[in-house]
C-alpha cells in the first residue's frame, strides 16, 4: 500500500500501522481514510497529502 506524506509538516501516513490515536486500524489505504481525517500532527486536510516515491 502507498505512503503519502504531508505537505505541511512531513508526516508520513504509514497505512501498515495506520493512526490508531484517529481510530484509524492498521492496514487502511490513505483512500480509505475519512474525509474528515486529517494530519495527526499538525490538522492538515487529506489534500495536503502526496504519495511518496
Amino acid at each position: 500500500m502507498q505512503k503519502y506524506r504531508c505537505t505541511v509538516c512531513g508526516y508520513v501516513y504509514d497505512p501498515q500501522a495506520g493512526d490508531g490515536d484517529s481510530g484509524i486500524a492498521p492496514g487502511t489505504a490513505f483512500e480509505d481514510l475519512p474525509d474528515s481525517w486529517c494530519c495527526p500532527v499538525c490538522g492538515a486536510v487529506k489534500d495536503d497529502f502526496e504519495p511518496v516515491d
